[in-house]
């Protein structure tokens, strides 16, 4: 797999206030990070951005801005180090393309066991047929 590594100056980082429980500490320290990476005007491959680009992710604005938020941690360092790793590893996660698939044909063994499994079926449902009930 090849490794692409983005380069730190197309992110823009930014501190914000962590939501959820936390005590005092979330109300003053501003310990979560919301990083934006704009994936167009990026220095990745053409067909990275587009691979990413066409990700159904949610993250993804109609702008093409990739945006995470990552306050798990309490501090803002390990948070922006969390970020730039979701980041990496979605970046990772495209980086090779998809092989393309080949076309085969099914093979004698496997129109066999269809045709088998077919009739069979088709025997169980000829069981559920009206009872005719003549006496």
């Amino acid at each position: 797999m090849e490794a692409l590594l983005v380069r730190e100056d197309e992110v823009e980082l930014s501190a914000i206030r962590a939501q959820g429980a936390g005590g005092q500490n979330v109300n003053k320290v501003s310990s979560a990070i919301h990083l934006r990476f704009d994936i167009p005007a990026s220095s990745l491959p053409e067909d990275v951005k587009a691979r990413l680009l066409a990700l159904r992710d949610s993250r993804i604005t109609q702008d093409g801005v990739l945006v995470i938020k990552a306050q798990q941690h309490r501090t803002q360092e390990s948070n922006k180090f969390a970020a730039l790793l979701r980041l990496q590893e979605l970046v990772n996660s495209v980086a090779d393309a998809p092989k393309a698939r080949k076309v085969t044909k099914p093979t004698r063994a496997s129109r066999l066991r269809m045709r088998e499994a077919k009739s069979q079926r088709s025997g169980l449902k000829a069981q559920r047929a009206q009872v005719s009930h003549d006496g």
